[in-house]
Order: structure tokens, then sequence, then C-alpha cells
């Protein structure tokens, strides 16, 4: 496991970071616990912990499916759930003071910001709910966003990933992702980034990334930078 270091001079920046949003940038994933908990309820389930950690990164459609299946809840009531889910969740997002940022976020942006680094919130959420979070954090810090609706294949696919790194314009493999789960960061070491685990919850021994820190607080620019480098050393 690679754990963050001091600064370290003569590195590169990279070409773009690519942050998640649910669990990594923002603490809503305890919004989607309690939307979930209350998806459960209405379906005569109950949700469990094992549930929540098999739905950790999944895109909605992917883990709204494989919850039904968990609860023992026929498929056929698939677009009812949908439709609770996600009028729940809408309305916990839009709560006043409900999306608070993860430890050492902002900073992490700043610092990112002040040396020019582009930034994209890639996320498996719908576009709705990326616009409060947007809304919250500050549009203008990400040059690029993609919503898990504006891609054909979500998390672990690379296709989100590809798109931002496409539309930055910034190779994918000079480019780092911030991800908090296994799916996410399956899909941004299958996109070919430097992928960077900030686990959310406790982390299974099996989930690849390329380094490993417990918080966005531990992260800077440089060691970033560093990372990238060793990965894709400079010619000559």
């Amino acid at each position: 496991m690679t754990s963050a270091v001091a600064e370290s001079g003569g590195a590169r920046t990279p070409a773009a970071v690519l942050f998640d949003m649910d669990g990594l940038l923002v603490d809503t994933e305890r919004l989607w616990t309690r939307a979930q908990e209350d998806l459960a309820a209405h379906l005569g389930g109950v949700f469990t912990p094992e549930i929540k950690a098999a739905l950790m990164g999944r895109g909605p459609d992917t883990a709204l499916h494989l919850m039904l299946s968990l609860l023992g809840v026929d498929g056929s009531r698939f677009d009812e759930a949908a439709r609770f889910v996600m009028g729940r969740i809408v309305e916990l997002f839009a709560a006043p003071g409900a999306i608070v940022a993860r430890p050492g976020a902002v900073d992490l942006l700043d610092a990112l910001a002040a040396q020019g680094v582009p930034l994209a919130l890639v996320s498996s959420s719908a576009r709705v709910l990326m616009d409060h979070v947007l809304g919250a954090v500050g549009a203008a810090r990400f040059q690029v966003s993609v919503a898990g609706d504006e891609v054909v294949h979500g998390k672990p696919d690379p296709e989100p990933y590809l798109r931002a790194s496409r539309l930055l314009a910034a190779p994918p493999a000079r480019c780092v992702v911030l991800e908090d789960s296994a799916s996410g960061a399956t899909a941004g070491l299958a996109a070919g980034c430097v992928t960077v685990l900030v686990p959310s919850t406790p982390r299974p021994p099996d989930v690849p990334a390329d380094a490993v820190v417990p918080s966005l607080a531990d992260v800077t620019p440089a060691w970033l930078a560093a990372l990238v480098d060793r990965r894709t050393p400079r010619e000559g």
C-alpha cells in the first residue's frame, strides 16, 4: 500500500484529476443509505450492511436490480422501486445543508486549481443529483462533469472516466482518478488512469488501486504528480 508523502520536487502535475462524487468528494453516502433503507421498508424488507456493501460504487440501475435481488423482491417491481428511491434521494439532496464536503476535499480542490490542474467530477449518480452537489461545492471548480445518466455503461466500466479524460483532452495515463469504492477504482484502472482509493467504508482486501490513503486530507498535488511520474516516467 502506498501512502501520501511530503511535497516532492521536480514532479510534473497530472494532466487532470478526476473526482468521484458520493463518498469521496462529498459525504452523501449517508443520504443514499437513508433512501435505500426507506425503499427496503417500502418493499417489505430490511436494508442490511451487507446489502449496502454490495451496492457501493455501482450505477443506479445496476444497484437497484441487485438490491431487489438481495431483498428477494420480484424484478417486476423495478419501475416502482426506481420512482420511489429517486424521489426520496432528490428530496434528501435538496435539503438545506445536506451536502457536506469530505475532510480535505475543498483544500485539495483549491490546491490543484492553484496549480492549473484541470478537474472533473465523475459520478454514477444522475445529473439532477450531481447538480445539487455542484451547487454546494462550486460548479466553477470543475471544467467537466460526467453524470451516471450521461453514459451508456457506468462504473465499473471505464466509460465514465474515459469520457471525462476525452472531454479534457487529457491522456488517461497521466490522469489521476480519486475513488472511494471498489467499483469506481476498477473503472479508473480499466480506463488506464492512475487510481487512488480513499475508502469511505472498510476496504476489502482485493480492491485494486495504485495507492490507498485514509483521507483526501493526506493527498497533495505534488504527491499525485509523483505518483503519475512513477507510472509514466518522463522521456530522456
